[in-house]
């Protein structure tokens, strides 16, 4: 890939989702589209800009191209007190207030990548609730059509769920009769509590005026520049109703955003 090539591309994407591709990342990028060259018979990078950018192939050839160079790094059990902190604070205060009574609780994995994010929630919320989960609803979006069609199935392999206690292990998970495969899935009822929508950020139903209680954005917006972080912090902030939290990643913060969050706890911001 040439450094023309490579500034192209780089361009396209981060005006298509808003990932910033340093020249840093050159390497990376080259080395993930290498998988699509291989699989459509391209002998260059010159020929695959030519397939991307032409109107018909182009349209089919995008959602592939983003399943490839997105980042999708996700455990169950992330951050562990970040749960901790779901059931002993933001829940408990949640069902408390006469706003959150009056409906269901919305709840939001922005970026769910596989699926482990909002699982690990739906099983917070059945164990919070005693099973009574009907007065919550939990939305997963992500970008990659990939990851989602994974997390839709529920399906891991079994030393994926070793972050999960052993009690819940046995609660949820059902492993396959094919012990070789080593293989487990959610159980039926955390598949169904889980709505996972793709969303790109970039686009205007991220926009909508729809809002939530909780929402989990973590790990995310470390893959965009300092201007999109902003605008997907704001977005963000426009989603959460008033008494609601957001979680964000380990790494991330508010500090340098004119974003009028309190923090709560490490990460953990609330909207007054």
């Amino acid at each position: 890939m040439s450094d023309q090539e490579f500034r192209r591309l780089s361009s396209f994407i981060y005006e298509l989702c808003g990932i910033n591709m340093p020249p840093s990342k050159k390497t990376m990028l080259e080395a993930r589209l290498q998988k699509r060259l291989r699989l459509l018979g391209l002998s260059s990078f010159k020929d695959y800009e030519k397939l991307l950018f032409s109107q018909d192939s182009g349209m089919k050839e995008l959602p592939l191209m983003i399943n490839v160079v997105t980042t999708n790094k996700t455990e169950f059990f992330r951050e562990p007190a970040h749960f901790e902190y779901l059931a002993r604070e933001a829940l408990p205060k949640l069902i408390g207030s006469t706003r959150a009574g009056e409906r269901a609780v919305r709840l939001w994995s922005a970026g769910c990548s596989s699926g482990e994010e909002p699982y690990t929630i739906a099983m917070v919320l059945n164990e919070f609730s005693g099973g009574n989960v009907a007065n919550y609803s939990l939305l997963a979006t992500d970008i990659s059509s990939a990851v989602l069609e994974k997390a839709r199935l529920g399906i891991y392999y079994e030393e994926s769920i070793s972050p999960v206690p052993q009690i819940l292990r046995q609660k949820y998970f059902l492993k396959s009769r094919d012990r070789v495969k080593k293989l487990v899935r959610v159980v039926p009822k955390l598949r169904t509590m889980v709505d996972f929508r793709q969303l790109n950020f970039k686009s205007e139903e991220f926009r909508n005026p729809k809002t939530f209680d909780i929402i989990f954005c973590r790990n995310v917006i470390i893959y965009f520049d300092k201007q999109t972080q902003s605008s997907i912090l704001t977005s963000l902030y426009n989603h959460l109703a008033h008494g609601g939290y957001l979680f964000l990643g380990h790494s991330e913060t508010l500090s340098g955003f004119d974003i009028p969050l309190k923090q709560v706890a490490s990460t953990v911001y609330r909207k007054p």
